[in-house]
């Protein structure tokens, strides 16, 4: 049964969620996926089980109304595009895609079509565009190959995208992972702060990571794993991290950086082999594009006032929570070769 961890009784943190405990409970913030889940031959060996999922900071131009951003790489083995302009620029200018590792150039291109179709001007009058995309392995289930995933994929993702709840588990770019073990994907959760303004900071990963028996699973109070390890490699995990807080890029990387002890508290330890990413945009100061001045103003919260704390605990919590979600949502999922992976089995 499809059900937060929450519904499960699981309490993560002291803060509270916002509404729908989800990345699109930060105003304006969108999520749409493309889940592929079919056979590729007639033998049933190969098999898509992979998607596209797209993160919209807004519902306007993205590259004309560019947003504060951040990474942070907690472990470096990930294949992704556009972070060395987001961290020197500090800005972002796409749709966030997310998918498996192979289909990294499709979604490319597929998000660059989208995005030239929007905006005449890009590579004409103006320079050119900064497309993000993370990535996870999901080979064990799908046919990675055979490179299921194409541009028109990508582009259906963005035009799916809405600001109603985020489909959770085996779906989108979550449709082929694994976390813990266990059937893994796409999670999301939200917190708001207590200070003056109620900012609210959503978080959606990507989960694809840790071994059955690095789960702390006792911590949560859940039925410990003991048989049977896993049989999958080091995978990775992509985190999105959105917030209506005035922060800047700076601040962002701060905040980004929190991130790492709710994937932390889960069980992981950022092996060799996983590519452990934070992206984090602001929705609260827009830079234009197209502007004549030379000067341009924003505000921020300070470094030293109660509300950063709240901010890094909230970055934490829902990181964490987002985890135990994609975990809580997905189901048991069939893919190439006659593979299954099975839902972890919450009583």
């Amino acid at each position: 049964m499809n059900m937060k961890i929450r519904d499960r009784g699981i309490v993560i943190g002291r803060m509270s969620p916002a509404a729908n405990n989800c990345i699109t409970d930060v105003p304006g913030v969108m999520v749409g996926h493309v889940t592929l889940d079919e056979p590729l031959d007639d033998k049933g060996e190969e098999y898509a089980c992979t998607g596209v999922t797209a993160i919209l900071p807004h519902g306007g131009n993205l590259f004309r109304e560019k947003v504060t951003a951040a990474s942070y790489v907690l472990n470096g083995f990930g294949k992704t595009t556009g972070l060395v302009q987001l961290n020197e620029l500090g800005t972002i200018e796409s749709p966030i895609m997310l998918t498996n590792t192979f289909a990294v150039p499709a979604v490319t291109q597929g998000t660059l079509e989208y995005m030239l179709a929007e905006n005449e001007e890009i590579g004409e009058t103006t320079g050119t565009i900064n497309i993000v995309v993370g990535e996870c392995n999901d080979s064990y289930l799908n046919s990675i190959r055979l490179f299921p995933v194409q541009s028109h994929h990508a582009i259906q993702a963005i035009k799916k995208a809405s600001t109603t709840p985020a489909a959770e588990g085996a779906v989108g770019a979550g449709k082929g992972m694994v976390c813990f073990g266990h059937k893994g994907g796409i999670g999301t959760a939200s917190r708001v702060t207590d200070h003056t303004g109620a900012y609210t900071v959503g978080c959606l990963v990507l989960s694809n990571f840790g071994k059955k028996e690095e789960f702390m699973a006792v911590k949560y109070g859940i039925e410990e794993i003991k048989t049977g390890l896993s049989e999958t490699a080091d995978g990775s995990i992509i985190i999105i991290l959105a917030t209506n807080a005035p922060l800047s890029d700076r601040q962002l990387l701060r905040l980004a950086k929190r991130c790492g002890i709710g994937l932390g508290r889960t069980g992981s330890h950022f092996s060799h082999g996983s590519g452990d990413i934070v992206i984090a945009f602001s929705t609260a100061n827009n830079t234009t594009h197209h502007s004549e001045e030379f000067l341009c103003t924003s505000s921020q919260i300070r470094d030293d006032h109660p509300l950063m704390n709240e901010l890094f605990t909230a970055a934490a919590e829902a990181t964490e929570e987002a985890i135990l979600n994609s975990l809580s949502q997905a189901e048991s999922t069939k893919g190439r070769k006659g593979r299954v992976i099975e839902a972890y089995p919450f009583l």
